[in-house]
């Protein structure tokens, strides 16, 4: 499951650095997450590394519309690197 930048984020820029796939960018409003990059860290982190460092509580969910098993988080990852 990737996951979602919701309307709550401040556009601080904190995950930019940290997302290992690439996959946040600056959206019109606020930072997005390109969930065709997105492994919610899986292959190089044990969380996903975002939401480690949000400061905002609750603005980074895991993405109802892109669920997907942890073996095929890992098969993205790997795929990408």
């Amino acid at each position: 499951m990737a996951m979602l930048i919701t309307e709550e984020c401040i556009n601080c820029g904190a995950c930019l650095p940290e997302c290992p796939n690439e996959a946040i960018t600056q959206g019109a409003s606020f930072h997005e997450i390109d969930p065709a990059k997105c492994t919610e860290c899986v292959g190089a982190f044990d969380a996903p590394k975002c939401v480690e460092v949000c400061p905002v509580d609750g603005c980074i969910i895991n993405d109802p519309n892109h669920v997907e098993s942890p073996e095929d988080l890992q098969a993205k990852y790997e795929s990408l690197h």
